[in-house]
């Protein structure tokens, strides 16, 4: 079992950014602990990250001949990118979208989503744990 983590943009400076948002755990440490976590299920899991939308849709276009779910924390293209929901849709891969903050009680642009319709679900609200939380629902939906 494959999986693919795409984070988007400013998400390599978790820990820092906005801790009473986004928390104090690093993008290092999610992505270690998906890692871990994933070979207990197992399933190898590979992350991703970049601040520039092309580099993520090119991550998911090359997924589709290696993944067989992706997780996503679009970041900003969330609400912003028509590409990336294209890519996402085009994959032809169930892709869960992920969220550390609970982007419904944000301000008002967050709470859209171009991402969502074309997902197979949407964890938010749960720091670094809604990493955790799709990665066993990733697991659940290959087997």
């Amino acid at each position: 079992m494959r999986i693919l983590v795409v984070h988007g943009p400013n998400l390599n400076i978790l820990g820092t950014r906005e801790p009473e948002v986004y928390g104090s755990t690093t993008l290092e440490q999610i992505d270690a602990m998906l890692a871990e976590e994933g070979k207990g299920l197992g399933a190898e899991v590979r992350a991703v990250q970049s601040n520039s939308e092309g580099e993520l849709v090119t991550a998911l276009q090359e997924a589709s001949g290696w993944a067989d779910v992706v997780i996503i924390n679009p970041a900003g293209y969330t609400h912003t990118s028509v590409a990336l929901r294209d890519a996402v849709a085009a994959l032809g891969k169930p892709v869960i979208e992920v969220h550390l903050s609970n982007v419904h009680a944000r301000e008002e642009f967050r709470r859209y989503s171009y991402i969502s319709p074309v997902a197979k679900g949407v964890i938010t609200g749960f720091g670094a744990d809604s990493y955790r939380l799709a990665l066993h629902a990733a697991v659940r939906l290959v087997k």
